[in-house]
């Protein structure tokens, strides 16, 4: 063997061509990296974009060697339950659920929580089916776009990342056609249930949803909402404009700050009156005669009876000033409101008053009064409506004028409104195969002036009538 002699140096072939090999691997990845078009250069991640990936590569972690898959549960936690005792109800280990909890702790308080909270838990289970499941993730939202989650990396720890969503307001335009009722038909193109009810009351003067109302009616809504990055709606706004069977409200911020509903010419719908003060009710008998069903003789009915439940709600028809709250005759309990131009509304058989009404309260338009009932001469829970012009009654059911126009002021601000919301809504009715609206004139400029109303004075001369 030879000698290894420190004084001369070594020569071997190997080392000196494995270096050389690795130098011309550098200088051809030294002339790719500068070679120009044919290299695509990744841009670097903004923080949101970066927190994003985190979150997936946490959510997909790592399963130990000898489990399935992780399998996600939801885990609801109960009354007087604690967070380790729920963590435990989705299979895993008592270790894992203590420490799950001591990992979260870092972030919330783990110890007064709520029930009803719920979680969602990745748990593998053993191949062998022997011993308890492993936790491979957690993932909790605890804000409406913020979400913790623990994850197994691949050492076997379970770490905590906090991903906090970017929300955003949009204004979100619908069509379609009736499909049942209009609740059942606005909820299917994403209208929430407050976004529902603020539509069906300001249809209400005007449409009778339990009967004017036909499959196959066209529709629009646009109402503003808070979505997340990932596109969940964390927070439903208020109605923009609706449209129904071609009447159409676009919803105007006058220039005192007060939002309200004007039409296409910019006329107010404050000061019609309700044709159904009580939500989802149908109509058991209508204005003119019929056979009493008490007297048992045919006798002029001066008003409409609305079948609904005792206790549900009864509303203002219009603004006005309470008149009377008292018992009255065969009406039972008994609400008079006196409104602008002559009006005047009643409702009968009512089973209690609002908290608070009393003769010379002021109410606005869809504000609750009463209850409904069966006081007086009644066969059963209905609510007994009737309409009064100049101290004559008519019938609820026609079309009553009134409202006033918009301020002058507000005119320019109105238009602009409407262009913007039918440019929105346009492709929608396209898309629905909604025939576009015929062209309607601007805002008129000027408000036209309402006789001045006494609201002081009760109105003398009005009888009861059994209803």
């Amino acid at each position: 063997m030879q000698e290894f002699d420190p004084r001369r140096p070594t020569f071997r072939f190997a080392p000196k061509i494995l270096v050389a090999v690795a130098g011309f691997g550098v200088l051809a990845l030294g002339w790719n990296l500068t070679g120009g078009a044919a290299v695509n250069v990744a841009q670097p991640l903004d923080p949101a974009a970066l927190t994003a990936l985190q979150h997936i590569a946490f959510a997909r972690a790592e399963v130990q060697p000898g489990f399935d898959p992780g399998q996600n549960i939801n885990v609801e936690v109960q009354p007087g339950e604690t967070l380790e005792a729920a963590v435990l109800r989705s299979g895993v280990g008592p270790t894992d659920a203590r420490l799950a909890v001591r990992v979260l702790a870092q972030a919330m308080d783990t110890v007064n929580i709520r029930a009803g909270m719920d979680f969602v838990a990745s748990v593998a289970r053993p191949r062998d089916r022997r011993g308890p499941a492993r936790l491979v993730g957690l993932s909790m939202r605890t804000g409406a776009a913020s979400t913790l989650t623990v994850s197994r990396t691949f050492d076997g720890a379970l770490r905590l990342r906090e991903l906090e969503e970017t929300v955003k307001p949009e204004t979100v335009a619908a069509c379609g056609r009736m499909q049942g009722s209009f609740h059942e038909s606005a909820n299917a193109i994403g209208a929430t249930s407050g976004v529902i009810a603020e539509a069906s009351k300001l249809f209400a003067h005007k449409i009778d949803f339990s009967r004017d109302i036909k499959a196959g009616d066209p529709f629009c809504l646009v109402f503003d909402r808070k979505v997340t990055e990932s596109g969940r709606t964390i927070e439903a706004g208020g109605l923009v404009y609706a449209e129904v069977k071609g009447q159409r409200f676009y919803g105007f911020t006058r220039a005192d700050g007060k939002k309200t509903f004007l039409d296409s010419i910019g006329k107010s719908i404050k000061g019609f009156l309700l044709r159904t003060p009580v939500d989802g009710a149908r109509i058991t008998s209508r204005f003119g005669f019929r056979r009493h069903p008490i007297l048992g003789y045919n006798k002029m009915h001066q008003g409409i009876d609305f079948g609904v439940g005792t206790g549900t709600p009864v509303l203002a028809a219009g603004d006005g000033v309470v008149v009377e709250a008292r018992r009255w005759g065969g009406y039972g309990n008994w609400v008079r409101i006196r409104h602008a131009g002559g009006y005047e509304t009643g409702y009968a058989h009512l089973s209690r008053y609002a908290k608070g009404l009393k003769p010379g309260m002021r109410v606005r338009q869809g504000q609750l009064i009463a209850y409904v009932g069966s006081t007086g001469a009644s066969t059963g829970p209905h609510l007994h409506y009737e309409v009064w012009l100049k101290g004559r009654r008519i019938n609820p059911m026609t079309k009553i004028q009134g409202g006033i126009s918009v301020d002058p002021r507000d005119v320019a601000a109105f238009n602009s409104t409407k262009k913007r919301i039918e440019a929105l809504i346009a492709p929608r009715r396209v898309a629905a195969a909604i025939p576009a609206p015929a062209a309607t004139p601007e805002a008129p400029g000027a408000t036209k002036k309402l006789a001045r109303t006494d609201f002081t004075a009760p109105r003398a001369g009005l009888k009861p009538r059994a209803g």
